[in-house]
C-alpha cells in the first residue's frame, strides 16, 4: 500500500520520530513522509511511533491508499508537456 504520513510533534521528540519514519518511508518535506509499505511494516511503524509520541501533545496522521493508480493531478494555469507527465 502507499501511505502519506504527516506529524506535529513536540521539539524534544522530533528527532526520534524523524529517524523512525525514515526507516520505513521517504522524507518529502518538513513533517511529511510517503512511500510504499507492507501491512506488516506499517504495523511496526505505528508501534514504534506509539512508544515515542505523547498522545496528549503530539499528532501523527497516516493516509493510506491501496494503489496510486487512480491518483489525480489537477493543473492550474498553463499545461506544459503531454500526458506522459501524469503521475
Amino acid at each position: 500500500m502507499f501511505v502519506i504520513l504527516v506529524y506535529d510533534i513536540e521539539v524534544k521528540r522530533v528527532a526520534k520520530v524523524l529517524k523512525t519514519c525514515r526507516k520505513y518511508l521517504y522524507w518529502v518535506q518538513n513533517s511529511v513522509f510517503e512511500g510504499e509499505i507492507s501491512n506488516a511494516n506499517l504495523v511496526k511503524l505505528k508501534l514504534e511511533l506509539k512508544s515515542i509520541i505523547d498522545e496528549e501533545k503530539d499528532s501523527v496522521i497516516i493516509y493510506s491508499f491501496r494503489t496510486t493508480r487512480y491518483s489525480n493531478v489537477e493543473i492550474m494555469g498553463i499545461k506544459k508537456g503531454g500526458e506522459d507527465n501524469f503521475l
